[in-house]
């Protein structure tokens, strides 16, 4: 059982990682409304790093943000959480392959294994709540201008990479949840060397207390003997 619910959070965190490598990676963060427009000529998608415009067509533009100290504040710190969560679910990774039981990287000390593993949920766990704020920080502006009446600038709809970074999230708290899950339960073979220490403990006072009396009683018949032989 520990050994699969492992599996399943390995699983989930990778699909995590790579999730979040998309999100970032898609270009439709956010796209312009068509919201009472009867004609719209070019469309105007963006993400954390450039913005693209495309015709009726099918051509289209993209040109980077040119300076990070001018762009807003939340996109520098969405960009930061993003890296951020990158970083910890490849530790997070590392440390789940290093800390499986049916691994054999890093030994049998299945005990620094477990604590190993949990190190790795929370890593997943913390890229998923970077990944969380990061997008929902996103839609949250997102909507914000989009229900002002009296927001100047173009207005923009929810794109698909902050579906992806939803979605990973998900996966990646699912994967460090199980992992934490995991370090609890303890398989079979650790349940048995468990019992053997345990009755391998609770016998030993009894052969001490039978040694303690073998001793005693010998003494006690070498100091019989010895009044005896002076009587």
């Amino acid at each position: 059982m520990k050994n699969t619910l492992q599996i399943i959070a390995l699983v989930l965190g990778f699909l995590g990682c790579m999730c979040t490598l998309l999100s970032l990676h898609n270009h439709y963060w956010k796209m312009s409304s068509t919201d009472g427009s009867v004609i719209t000529t070019a469309n105007i998608f963006e993400n954390l790093w450039m913005s693209c415009a495309d015709d009726s067509s099918g051509v289209y533009n993209c040109w980077d943000f040119k300076s990070m100290f001018a762009l807003p504040g939340y996109i520098q710190a969405c960009r930061a959480l993003m890296i951020t969560s990158i970083v910890m679910g490849s530790f997070g990774l590392v440390a789940t392959l290093v800390g499986m039981q049916c691994s054999k990287i890093g030994g049998e000390n299945y005990i620094m294994k477990d604590r190993i593993t949990g190190i790795g949920g929370v890593f997943f766990i913390l890229q998923g709540l970077c990944t969380m704020i990061a997008v929902s920080w996103y839609a949250s502006k997102i909507t914000q201008e989009f229900f002002d009446p009296l927001y100047p600038g173009t207005k923009y709809e929810i794109g698909d990479g902050l579906y992806i970074g939803w979605s990973s999230a998900t996966l990646a708290l699912c994967g460090g949840s199980c992992l934490l899950c995991a370090c609890r339960l303890h398989g079979p073979e650790e349940i048995k060397s468990d019992l053997q220490n345990f009755r391998t403990y609770s016998y030993q006072p009894q052969s001490r207390s039978a040694d303690q009396t073998a001793l005693a009683t010998s003494h006690a018949t070498s100091s019989q003997y010895g009044l005896n032989a002076y009587v």
